[in-house]
């Protein structure tokens, strides 16, 4: 029950925090504006509220690190807030890059106001972050703010080179796996590596310690993807809420899809042959499985969720908030949506 129990008081304060900082646009001037970031983080509009918003899993994380590390919680907040904002940040600009019409089920940000404008919601939402990690200062000494500033900078320089990758894969046929790692290791690790790191920092845990958890957010993202490339194959709809053929439609180079390509065959020669229509999903995601890859995928998950965990034992999280972070990890590593 310690993951229910403080998720329940951590991430109301969380949203809390996040709605002040979004404040800092809530001028009669810019009062569209500011409605255009409240949309996206889910607070107003059409289909507001818990599903619109997110899990919130990294400030979670961020917290969770934070009291676990026994430090204070409650002044680790605005780092927590800093860290879903770029969050945010990333998923508006990657709504544009990638021409996605939904998010959580609802139109995105470019989609309702326009391109131009949804490129100025993400630089809002960036710089917004980067305001709120400031607020640390209230109850932090200026080295610590420092150091939380250094590993919050270096993780969204680490977002933009994944995503650089993301991007240039789309049209490139010779991918190797360890070219899947690099992408993914910014994309989708970075971030959460910085959660655990900051955590640990504002907690007041050893260098040592902070790099155990450093690296436990960064296996746990690695983990997190695997899976999200296996249920966006395979996942049941019903459970993921999207489309399991969306990713073979989009074409996306996920771990599976590199298996398959290596492996060479019949999936291989269709997917070279060009863009993949509908009707051809369910026997092409058959045919992938058969050839192996998604066991293969689920390995590489399941060493990737060893390390995790071992790097989580090494950090040795303290009273409830550790056994909420073990919890965590198992929800987020063994998830089936």
């Amino acid at each position: 029950m310690s993951l229910s129990t403080l998720s329940a008081t951590y991430l109301p304060v969380v949203e809390a925090e996040l709605q002040h900082q979004v404040e800092r646009l809530n001028e009669p001037l810019y009062a569209p504006f500011h409605e255009m970031l409240t949309y996206h983080m889910g607070w107003t509009g059409e289909g507001a509220g818990p599903e619109a918003t997110g899990k919130r899993i990294r400030p979670l994380l961020v917290l969770l690190t934070c009291d676990a590390s026994k430090g204070d919680w409650l002044c680790a907040t605005p780092a927590a807030a800093a860290i879903e904002l770029i969050h945010n940040f990333s998923l508006v600009h990657d709504d544009i890059q990638d021409n996605s019409d939904k998010r959580r089920g609802r139109p995105t940000v470019w989609k309702i106001w326009g391109m131009p404008i949804g490129i100025n919601v993400g630089d809002a939402l960036f710089v917004i972050a980067h305001q709120a990690l400031f607020d640390l200062s209230k109850h932090h000494s200026p080295e610590t703010v420092l150091q939380a500033g250094r590993i919050f900078h270096q993780a969204c320089l680490d977002l933009t080179k994944g995503q650089y990758l993301d991007l240039s894969y789309e049209t490139r046929t010779d991918l190797q796996e360890s070219d899947y790692w690099a992408m993914i290791a910014g994309k989708t690790a970075a971030l959460i590596s910085a959660s655990t790191q900051i955590g640990a920092l504002l907690g007041g845990s050893s260098p040592d310690l902070q790099e155990a958890y450093r690296d436990f957010g960064h296996y746990l993202g690695l983990a997190f993807q695997i899976q999200d490339d296996i249920l966006g194959i395979w996942g049941n709809e019903a459970l993921t809420g999207k489309s399991a053929a969306s990713d073979l439609l989009e074409g996306k180079k996920s771990l599976p899809v590199l298996y398959g390509l290596r492996h060479g065959g019949l999936f291989a020669k269709r997917w070279l042959e060009g863009p993949i229509y509908p009707e051809e999903v369910a026997a092409l995601a058959e045919e992938l499985a058969r050839e192996g890859a998604r066991l293969k995928a689920q390995e590489a998950a399941d060493r990737m969720t060893e390390l995790a965990l071992q790097s989580l034992r090494r950090a040795d999280p303290q009273g409830e908030a550790g056994e909420a972070l073990f919890e965590l990890a198992g929800r987020l590593l063994g998830r089936q949506s």
